[in-house]
């Protein structure tokens, strides 16, 4: 007689003394060996988590690296303990039920539909793990990955969903792999989002277009500030007001957008504003205005190398010198002098890029608001606040040095002004 003849037979005999075979028959062996069955898997599941458990925590813990730290905070080895009684359950069945196919292969089938849960479980887990360590990496801020994460985790949990339907159909996971194709229209239909976002997905991560901590504008949707989040279908920006806007991944691929990422990379960031002078302040300087600004120290070199190209023209310099009358000889201007100041100025100024970027300050066409001296240059702290302290400092400095050079900023009559005008 064997093993599992010998338990059969010792637990008919106990269900004989008690009664319960010649009452319920088999329902009563059945019966009781499955529960008998249940509290021996809960016991292995008690003992994992208690004693194997705690030595994996502890252990982990020990290490002191990231994946443990990450393994843990995923609950790895919690979903990993779960299988110890799907394992008890089935090995059990197969020795108590041998001659109870019926019984035997529901409880084989509910186990494997268990297992299968478990499994997919403990691959999220893992998938998170590997996740978090990647976010942890330099080249994270780079390459984001979390929307090619998700879709692993649709694959893997679509296959689960399909070898659950094979255990419960008694199908082959191949009937309904290739049953798929046939329903791939509907599919398509179903998950339009998620496959046009896993497609933009990979683009944007290719042309590395756009990741986690840009700044990126898109005035269609009304987005305005910095990308927190990169996933699956949707990219998430906190605009300045600190709202969130949702946008399809998508539409970084089929509309337009500003990323301010390679001004931050290239360490420096524009000014192009304008001064506005008031044409009728615009005029010649005198011989003694200009022997003042000679006293200038950022206008020295300037007014130096003035009087030396008119030297080396021949020019009558005692005579005319460089305000000449009736414009006989070399003139000089209030507003082209005052355009080489803010040159000298910008160059003196220790936040200016001076090389390798654009430097630039030109007078541009006259408009009904005046003579236009644009100020364009690249300010070498991308900082936003301190870049805009610093511009500010600038074009205080250049309005307030307006009146020296006899100029006036252009601005339009306010009803204050008018009504000064009134009582005059």
């Amino acid at each position: 007689m064997d093993l599992i003849t010998k338990i059969e037979h010792r637990v008919i005999e106990s269900l004989k003394l008690t009664g319960l075979v010649e009452e319920y028959g088999v329902y009563a062996y059945v019966g009781l060996a499955f529960l008998t069955i249940l509290i021996l898997g809960w016991v292995a599941n008690l003992v994992v988590k208690r004693f194997l458990l705690e030595i994996l925590r502890s252990l982990a813990k020990k290490t002191k690296t990231k994946l443990a730290e990450y393994l843990l905070q995923e609950s790895f080895f919690l979903r990993l303990s779960h299988l110890a009684p799907a394992f008890v359950i089935s090995s059990l069945s197969e020795l108590v039920f041998v001659k109870y196919e019926v019984f035997g292969g529901l409880i084989a089938v509910l186990v494997n539909l268990y297992l299968v849960i478990i499994v997919l479980w403990v691959i999220d887990a893992i998938i998170d793990t590997l996740y978090k360590l990647y976010e942890e990496s330099k080249i994270s801020s780079k390459l984001p990955l979390k929307g090619i994460c998700q879709a692993v985790k649709i694959v893997v949990n679509v296959t689960g969903i399909i070898f659950i339907l094979s255990i419960l159909l008694d199908k082959s996971p191949l009937y309904f792999f290739s049953g798929l194709g046939a329903l791939t229209a509907v599919l398509l239909l179903v998950f339009k989002d998620v496959i046009l976002g896993l497609v933009a997905g990979i683009q944007l991560t290719a042309n590395n277009m756009v990741r986690k901590g840009d700044w990126v504008e898109m005035p269609k949707y009304g987005a305005d500030g910095d990308v927190i989040d990169v996933a699956l279908t949707t990219i998430k920006i906190q605009n300045w007001d600190k709202t969130i806007t949702t946008i399809p991944a998508h539409a970084f691929v089929s509309d337009a957008f500003k990323n301010w990422r390679s001004m931050s990379e290239s360490g420096g960031r524009r000014i192009k504003r304008s001064i506005h002078l008031d044409l009728s302040s615009v005029r010649f300087l005198n011989e003694k205005e200009v022997k003042s600004f000679e006293d200038i120290e950022l206008l020295k070199e300037y007014l130096q190398k003035k009087r030396s190209d008119i030297g080396a023209r021949g020019l009558d310099l005692e005579k005319h010198g460089l305000a000449a009358p009736l414009l006989n000889g070399r003139n000089l201007t209030n507003s082209g002098t005052f355009r080489a100041y803010c040159i000298e100025y910008l160059r003196a100024h220790p936040s200016i890029h001076k090389k390798g970027m654009t430097f630039l300050v030109r007078q541009l066409a006259t408009t009904e608001k005046g003579l236009p001296i644009e100020i364009y240059v690249f300010v070498n702290d991308v900082r936003w606040v301190e870049y805009e302290g610093i511009q500010s400092d600038i074009f205080d400095h250049l309005l307030a040095s307006l009146p020296i050079f006899g100029l006036r900023a252009f601005q339009f009559p306010s009803d204050a002004s008018l009504a000064h005008l009134g009582k005059k």
